[in-house]
């Protein structure tokens, strides 16, 4: 009977770096999985380490140099980050792009040596995306957060509507910051002291939302001045243009302002095969956020915006009737994203008619 090969398995330094030309890691909340082939392919070690950054730079500190592919996600912008600092290439695979083991036989140990076979011969399958740094991913968070916010002041004003409808009565349309304000007094008695401390919690949410606001414009004139020329467009807000600097990132990761539309999933799908092409809706890949607010945006530029050539444009598109306009408030978007990357890259203002554009330092 003939003996099979074991890999060995290591829990701290994982193998000499010369002999090592590709490490795929599983991350997981707690322990990580990772696996080592040398230049030939064959698994050279495996081992899982805490998902900790100090656990990690020890691990990775035979990696200098050598290609390290991960997956995105919850952690993998802080362990890209700490693997970079000991030296290794990181590869961040996007997940809803790549295909990795298959179903039958996916585990943390088959993810992880996934990762690296494909890291060794063509990182390029991985459709690898680019982090931002720390800095702004912080500052980001102030957007997200503000976001949930947002969300739950939504399902609050919806849960008081609902609650007064059940009786008979009717709360008057207003806009949510001044919802807790003026929808009260109609309020039926009968209801009001089990709607009381939800409107407190109206009352509070809004006021950190101002906050946030706040926080945002402050952000936006201290640190990011770029969002100046975004704003120059009609319909795009501190909030939008801000999201869209920290989202973006760098607007030199990108060769030509048109790949930040399929960057933002506002592409649409393709499915074509031989002399079969249909047509489908848009990709949805990349940040759902900054697409939704491109969106609005959009609204805006098509229905209270001031005249443009974009506005002609998208007018034009939605001449067709209801899907049309569907088709065109996103292609909109989409030009919204190509325009905002041309100003931000050329260090331009808005310029309805794009003639002759006003440059100014960004």
């Amino acid at each position: 009977m003939k003996a099979t090969k074991k890999v060995k398995t290591i829990s701290k330094i994982a193998v000499q770096a010369e002999t090592v030309a590709a490490v795929g890691i599983d991350l997981g909340d707690r322990w990580s999985h990772w696996c080592a082939l040398s230049c030939t392919g064959e698994v050279i070690g495996r081992g899982r380490v805490k998902t900790l950054a100090e656990a990690l730079s020890e691990v990775a500190a035979g990696w200098a140099g050598i290609p390290v592919a991960i997956e995105n996600g919850t952690h993998s912008g802080w362990i890209s980050r700490t693997l970079k600092m000991v030296g290794c290439t990181v590869w961040v695979a996007n997940p809803s792009r790549w295909r990795g083991t298959a179903h039958s036989s996916k585990n943390d140990a088959n993810d992880a040596e996934a990762l690296a076979r494909v890291v060794r011969l063509d990182p390029k399958l991985l459709y690898p995306i680019t982090h931002r740094t720390q800095q702004q991913q912080e500052d980001l968070s102030v957007i997200r957060v503000r976001a949930q916010l947002v969300k739950a002041r939504t399902l609050l004003v919806n849960t008081a509507r609902g609650a007064v409808k059940s009786i008979g009565a009717r709360l008057p349309a207003t806009d949510a910051d001044a919802f807790h304000n003026t929808s009260w007094k109609f309020v039926p008695e009968s209801l009001q002291e089990a709607l009381r401390p939800l409107y407190q919690s109206l009352a509070t949410i809004t006021e950190q939302v101002r906050a946030l606001d706040r926080q945002i414009e402050k952000l936006s004139k201290e640190k990011y001045q770029a969002t100046t020329l975004l704003r120059s467009v009609p319909g795009v807000g501190p909030l939008t243009a801000l999201t869209y600097v920290l989202t973006v990132a760098d607007t030199a990761r990108f060769d030509s302002s048109r790949e930040v539309g399929a960057f933002l999933g506002l592409r649409p799908r393709q499915r074509q095969s031989g002399s079969r092409n249909p047509e489908l809706g848009i990709a949805k890949n990349g940040d759902h956020y900054l697409r939704s607010l491109l969106v609005e945006c959009a609204h805006y530029v098509l229905s209270r915006g001031p005249d443009s050539a974009m506005k002609r444009w998208g007018l034009g598109l939605a001449q067709a009737g209801p899907p049309a306009k569907r088709r065109a408030l996103v292609a909109v978007a989409r030009k919204l994203a190509v325009l905002l990357h041309s100003l931000w890259s050329n260090g331009e203002l808005y310029c309805p008619f794009p003639n002759q554009p006003i440059s100014v330092a960004a």
